[in-house]
């Protein structure tokens, strides 16, 4: 076609209207043609054509022939066909139902929220509040920028243009619960803050959901608007999302750090207020009473004339009850010498420590006469009772540098 199309370049041709091609041209045609002719203009078309008229007829059915295969055969010899075309909308179609999944491209944000394209006929929406399951007074605080390929949840219709409005809040709020489940299973302790109280509790965030926590699994005695804005350890009690349940306890949280204090232990606590009768004391999220009667030797009429809120000390765990979520603290038990809580409190806690070591080796060594008590009426087990309050072994069968108390069975009536 390229050096036909050379060959004839300057040739001119009438163009061929759409009632011309519509009837092939025929020799019956010219035939009929020549007849109303005059005898002249017969006379004059009765020579051989010309070369140049052949290539003109040619081109002339070339023309009709494309016509024709444009009308009757658009589609023949073309790789993309129908199915093709519906299977092209099929996979660029979607289910647009409330409650679908989707992944979509952020493109633009705003203090209102953040334009998403999810390959739709329009462009989808997110709010602002529902970009995050958190409080939030732009996109761009929970990381929603221009370019985020994220999967987003279809919350509902906007009429007025049809557009689609997308969630990220609703997705976040499951993986919530999932993770409460989970945390609930583990039976770990999780910190919550006190944002809101009412007459039964607190209301705390954890995992960004708002869970209850009852005055009564409350270890402290702090009113609700002390806790407000302060974070406490809590244990999920209960975990229900159809129900949109979710208990919390500080008294189980409490209990199972206190597990951790051994009696005799040091510990650096915080006054928090003081009472009449001793100060309460935080250490670590856990209130404890340091009765009057254990800051010091000497006697104290106004314990303000030795401790303050705020005041950082060091203190020893006398004893903790899990049940009722309560810690006895010392200081008291910490003095070198009586009266210094009152007279040199810096000297005590700088000898802490070794006070809190030599009140331990009291109670062991105590705890070791009341053993060896027990066992003198067992002289088949074979120990005896050093100076050091140990165990020791009167065989070579059994090590020489003696036995702790723990390894050694309860006796048998």
């Amino acid at each position: 076609m390229a050096s036909m199309a050379q060959q004839f370049n300057g040739l001119r041709c009438a163009p061929l209207s759409s009632s011309r091609l519509s009837k092939p041209f025929s020799s019956r045609h010219l035939q009929n043609r020549a007849r109303s002719l005059p005898v002249q203009a017969a006379v004059i078309t009765s020579p051989i054509p010309s070369p140049l008229v052949k290539e003109r007829f040619k081109l002339k059915e070339i023309f009709e022939e494309a016509y024709e295969r444009c009308r009757n055969a658009p589609v023949e010899g073309i790789s993309f066909t129908v199915e093709d075309f519906h299977s092209a909308i099929e996979k660029y179609d979607f289910n647009s139902e409330v409650g679908t999944k989707v992944k979509g491209t952020v493109f633009c944000t705003d203090s209102n929220g953040a334009l998403v394209d999810i390959t739709a006929k329009s462009s989808a929406y997110l709010p602002l509040q529902e970009a995050c399951i958190h409080r939030i007074k732009h996109v761009e605080e929970a990381g929603i920028y221009p370019g985020l390929r994220q999967e987003f949840v279809i919350i509902g219709e906007n009429e007025a243009d049809d557009s689609l409005v997308l969630s990220l809040r609703s997705i976040q709020y499951d993986l919530a619960w999932e993770r409460c489940r989970q945390l609930q299973a583990e039976d770990v302790v999780v910190k919550g803050k006190v944002v809101d109280a009412n007459k039964g509790g607190v209301v705390a965030v954890v995992e960004g959901l708002r869970g209850f926590v009852p005055f009564s699994q409350i270890s402290t005695k702090s009113t609700a608007e002390e806790l407000l804005m302060k974070e406490i350890p809590l244990k999920f009690v209960e975990v229900d999302e159809e129900q949109s349940r979710l208990v919390l306890s500080n008294r189980k949280a409490v209990a199972d750090s206190q597990a951790q204090l051994g009696i005799g232990s040091v510990v650096i606590g915080t006054v928090q207020s003081l009472k009449p009768y001793g100060a309460f004391i935080d250490i670590g999220g856990v209130n404890g009473l340091l009765h009057v009667s254990q800051i010091s030797h000497d006697r104290i009429s106004d314990i303000a004339t030795v401790l303050q809120p705020g005041d950082t000390l060091k203190v020893m765990i006398l004893s903790h009850d899990r049940e009722r979520g309560r810690v006895s603290l010392s200081t008291k038990k910490l003095e070198p010498t009586p009266g210094d809580m009152i007279r040199n409190p810096k000297l005590v806690f700088e000898k802490a420590e070794e006070m809190a070591q030599t009140f331990r080796q009291r109670i062991a060594y105590a705890e070791a006469m009341a053993r060896a008590d027990m066992l003198k009426f067992q002289p088949e087990s074979g120990l005896t009772l050093t100076t050091d309050g140990i165990l020791g072994p009167m065989t070579p069968e059994l090590p020489v540098e003696g036995l702790d108390l723990n390894d050694v069975p309860p006796a048998e009536e």
